[in-house]
């Protein structure tokens, strides 16, 4: 079973530290939310645990290896990692699109096999855009798009998926096929892990969240756990009505805290 475990991390961008002694135990088959206020860290903590970012102390492990000391092309087939607010330039069809998932596992002068054509026809289909193959990608609807950038990441076949905020600039409606399209990928099996905004689709479809502020991890645990009227008041500086909906937590930001 895959897992990260994270070790009192830190993160310096510039000579500004960003993160501060984050530590954390990340399984297979869970779908966790990295929540928190603007400029709390989030992006930077997922941009670590892709290796994109070096921590300037402490430890990322991925099944007991430092990701640090794995070669880049291993550490690309083992995390796929889908950055926020992602653009096409390119007027490459979606099947092409996705088929650059695969680029973690061709070497510099390979073709792609049958094995990564089946790849990348699966992970059309788990992301529901196999009827858009042939369609322009640059032409896409804003949730047409958000699936097939979703579908290069499954196409890596990576044991381990993270996103950055997946639902910016989506309807209610696409918000929502994403949501259910990464907690079927972390019932599958694989290790999800997705920076999010919206707290009550937060609440309904993950598992476990990590509430990040001010580079710190304030609060780690379930939906019910994490989004309490003190969490709000204290990283969001909020008040709000907080009910249970199919015993979910409901959050309905009102009026900030005073």
């Amino acid at each position: 079973m895959t897992t990260i475990a994270i070790n009192e991390l830190a993160v310096e961008l510039g000579r500004r530290e960003i993160l501060h002694g984050i530590s954390a135990q990340l399984h297979a088959g869970s779908l966790i939310g990295v929540i928190g206020p603007n400029g709390a860290g989030k992006s930077t903590l997922v941009r670590a645990l892709a290796g994109l970012v070096p921590a300037a102390r402490g430890t990322i492990a991925l099944d007991g290896a430092d990701i640090a000391a794995l070669p880049p092309r291993e550490l690309a087939r083992r995390i796929a990692y889908l950055p926020q607010g992602q653009t096409l330039h390119w007027p490459l069809t979606v099947e092409r699109l996705v088929a650059l998932g695969r680029l973690p596992h061709l070497g510099p002068m390979s073709r792609i096999a049958e094995a990564d054509r089946l790849a990348v026809h699966e992970a059309m289909a788990r992301a529901d855009v196999g009827h858009l193959a042939a369609r322009i990608a640059t032409q896409l609807s804003g949730g047409e798009r958000a699936r097939a950038l979703l579908a290069r990441a499954l196409a890596v076949g990576a044991p381990v998926l993270v996103v950055d905020e997946p639902l910016a600039s989506l309807d209610p409606g696409h918000q929502i096929d994403v949501m259910e399209l990464l907690a079927r990928e972390a019932r599958a099996g694989a290790l999800v892990i997705a920076v999010l905004h919206d707290l009550n689709l937060a609440a309904r479809h993950c598992d476990r969240l990590l509430a990040i502020d001010q580079g710190r991890l304030v609060a780690d645990g379930s939906p019910a756990e994490v989004l309490t009227d003190a969490m709000l008041r204290s990283i969001y500086g909020v008040t709000g009505y907080r009910a249970e909906l199919d015993g979910m937590p409901l959050v309905i930001p009102l009026a900030r805290s005073r």
